[in-house]
């Protein structure tokens, strides 16, 4: 079947009356009659206080197994979404011309060749692109010397024929380059079979390594892949040696402790295999010798509560990015190979609390460490001859600096990828020890695409107690500043992750309408450094909120919108932001958006067989175990705050087979919003096939942003009472 033909065949049908009754003048304007979700009380008891959850019952009881596979979803839930789905269509069928439009647009200015350049690898150049009107890329090699023909190694759109919510991750050739591997998610639930491919014969082997997590390795003989197995659970928890030919698994390391998640990945120079565990507060790293790929990992420092920790190696040392010491914002450490022990441990690049240190990547005669200082990144370089320093400098108000995931271990030359929400992507090429730079590639942008006609400023909300929150915002040279342009507000405030500024050029759609960007960097995240995130966990959450909302208020004040002409927009646990703002603040917002929203906060966490929640209890807290915690997050959790007052129009987006956030959290929270919404504006929800991230395919993805923006539009532009 292909994509949402599953649960929604019949919305094509159900839609029917409801789209004749929204045709005609006004018609934004027209109520439609919502489904109707029946209410089942189930009472629950935590710490003596008892709540009542009326659509418990849209969590069905096989969810693990749904995940995997939805056709074993309940007929009754079934056809619940199969209804909010007919009637989300019909509400939305106002704007089916204007989500044409938007999509001509975005596909008129992507050019289907936005892929970086090929990088190098030994005598061979590695690339992949997309064919002209396919939503997958494929992948290719040639000969550095250009003197053979390109290689197909995987031709993406072949492989997703017929299989919804398709994805390809990590297309790795081996050391040797005489091997190609790839990691295949055929349904979008993120379990990933692993193939590879001998590049001799050009025969896929046989027996794919199943019930992967993605991320997988070669040893640096190429006799070996490295991979990390996903359980019942959705949790990786092993990870296995396999023979690189084919052959059987052998168990590498297990990790028996819900609350850590594992990954593999080898050092920058190849000599060592890595296998990292960690959460938030937590990490633990073993390491296994290139050279001798089935030697029992040995432990660099054993985990110890609150240490963080991260390896490279370079020139027969071990470089530490640590926490260590109260370095909140990081610093780098030194060691020998032979006793990476924590008491070895030696400073190198000392603590400062004003830069955050987010990541590393060593060369063999220089060294590269990434830095945050005031919401912007900083690359900066140490030559190994004289342990020199200099400083790769960018000079826009907001920008991102990504180094390129492959790199030449034994050159001077880095690749890293410059861009802004003005900037296209540019992919550069920096010579380490000459300081030159050459722009290798800029992404293609059709139309009549100029960076001059936009212009993108960081600004400061000043938060209840004090605190200065950036926020970058982009607009239209044209747009003023008269608070009366349509804004929308991007926030996510969880985990210490930070929302790059990049480029995007869908967003140009809004732009060129009049519309303001902005992007909130509340607590919650790192835009200020680590403390930013340890600011506003457990206990403190609400300062995300609260940051939001000072943002917002900001933002009028200083004319980049209007009160009630503001659209927020947040994903996963962004739309937490999403759902807290509208309970404390509707009536700053014309609608709100939240895809795979993480909304019914207090119930899943009170969930410990969710795969997620253990591993998240040191940034939530434990409903289960503090009754502190259980009533603070009752105080916050969107769901469950609902109440009478008047929200505006919200559209949720969720997939049946999303296994970090359930789809019954968007479906519970709409129908709690229907309930309690007195200005009965309309809650609309949309249902997918695909994981986490939603819609699968380049058009796919596209398209749901042109939803996305023609829902804000629909939404600030109603004249309805």
């Amino acid at each position: 079947m292909k994509r949402r033909q599953f649960l929604f065949l019949a919305s094509s049908v159900l839609a029917v009356p409801y789209m004749r009754a929204s045709l005609g003048a006004a018609a934004d304007c027209i109520e439609l009659t919502p489904p109707v979700t029946p209410k089942r009380p189930k009472r629950i008891v935590q710490w003596g206080q008892v709540r009542v959850d009326n659509y418990a019952w849209l969590k069905p009881a096989n969810w693990k197994a749904v995940w995997k596979n939805p056709s074993v979803l309940s007929p009754n839930i079934r056809a619940h979404l199969e209804a909010e789905n007919a009637y989300a269509t019909a509400v939305l069928a106002p704007t089916d011309d204007l989500q044409r439009t938007l999509l001509a647009e975005m596909l008129a200015r992507s050019s289907g060749s936005d892929a970086p350049p090929p990088y190098p690898m030994g005598g061979w150049l590695y690339y992949h692109r997309f064919h002209r009107d396919s939503q997958y890329a494929s992948w290719y090699r040639k000969r550095r010397s250009g003197a053979d023909n390109e290689e197909l190694l995987v031709d993406g759109s072949l492989r997703a024929q017929g299989r919804p919510g398709f994805k390809i991750t990590n297309p790795t050739p081996s050391p040797n380059q005489r091997l190609f591997a790839w990691a295949e998610d055929p349904t979008g639930s993120e379990h990933y079979n692993i193939y590879v491919k001998d590049l001799a014969t050009g025969r896929v082997l046989s027996n794919p390594i199943e019930n992967a997590y993605g991320v997988f390795v070669f040893s640096s003989d190429s006799r070996w892949i490295f991979w990390v197995y996903r359980d019942a659970n959705s949790r990786p928890t092993k990870v296995f040696r396999r023979p690189a030919h084919g052959g059987e698994d052998v168990l590498v390391y297990q990790e028996l402790d819900p609350a850590f998640l594992l990954t593999v990945s080898t050092t920058a120079s190849g000599r060592y295999v890595m296998i990292r565990t960690w959460n938030a507060v937590t990490s633990e790293v073993r390491l296994v010798p290139g050279e001798k790929p089935t030697e029992t990992p040995r432990v660099v420092e054993p985990r110890t509560t609150g240490l963080v920790y991260s390896v490279e190696d370079w020139n027969r040392n071990l470089i530490i990015l640590t926490n260590a010491d109260g370095a909140t914002n990081y610093k780098l450490m030194i060691v020998g190979e032979s006793d990476p022990r924590r008491a070895n441990w030696r400073d190198w690049i000392p603590y400062k609390p004003d830069t955050f240190i987010t990541g590393m990547r060593p060369f063999r005669e220089y060294f590269l460490r990434v830095e945050r200082v005031k919401a912007n990144p900083r690359l900066v370089v140490t030559d190994i001859r004289d342990m020199s320093e200099h400083t790769l400098d960018h000079h826009e108000a907001a920008y991102v600096v990504d180094i390129a995931p492959h790199q030449e271990y034994a050159s001077s030359n880095l690749r890293y990828v410059y861009q802004s929400p003005r900037q296209p992507k540019q992919w550069v090429a920096y010579d380490m020890a000459t300081s030159h730079r050459t722009v290798l590639q800029t992404e293609t942008v059709g139309g009549t695409f100029s960076p001059d006609n936009y212009v993108v400023e960081r600004v400061y909300a000043v938060a209840h107690n004090g605190s200065r929150i950036p926020v970058t915002v982009v607009r239209h040279r044209e747009t003023k500043l008269d608070g009366k342009a349509p804004l929308m507000m991007y926030a996510y405030g969880a985990y210490g992750y930070f929302i790059d500024p990049a480029f995007s050029s869908p967003l140009l759609s809004l732009l060129d309408r009049g519309w303001i960007y902005a992007i909130a960097y509340v607590r919650g995240g790192s835009a200020e450094g680590w403390d930013w995130y340890l600011q506003a966990r457990q206990l403190h959450k609400k300062l995300s909120f609260t940051d939001f909302i000072s943002c917002a208020d900001a933002l009028v004040h200083k004319g980049y919108g209007r009160k009630g002409g503001i659209v927020v927009y947040g994903f996963s646990a962004g739309g937490l932001v999403v759902g807290a703002v509208l309970n404390m603040r509707p009536d700053l917002f014309a609608g709100a958006i939240g895809e795979a929203p993480f909304v019914d906060m207090l119930n899943t966490m009170s969930d410990p067989s969710h795969p997620l929640v253990p591993l998240t209890y040191p940034d939530w807290g434990n409903p289960l175990a503090s009754k502190a915690v259980y009533e603070y997050m009752a105080s916050y959790s969107p769901y469950d705050n609902v109440a009478p007052k008047a929200y505006p129009p919200v559209l949720a987006t969720t997939s049946v087979a999303d296994d970090r956030v359930g789809f019954w959290e968007p479906a519970k929270w709409i129908a709690k919003l229907r309930d309690d919404d007195v200005s009965h504006s309309p809650k609309l929800l949309r249902v997918e096939m695909g994981g986490h991230g939603g819609s699968s395919g380049r058009v796919a993805e596209l398209r749901q942003k042109a939803l996305f923006f023609a829902f804000s539009i629909w939404a600030v532009t109603r004249h309805c009472t």
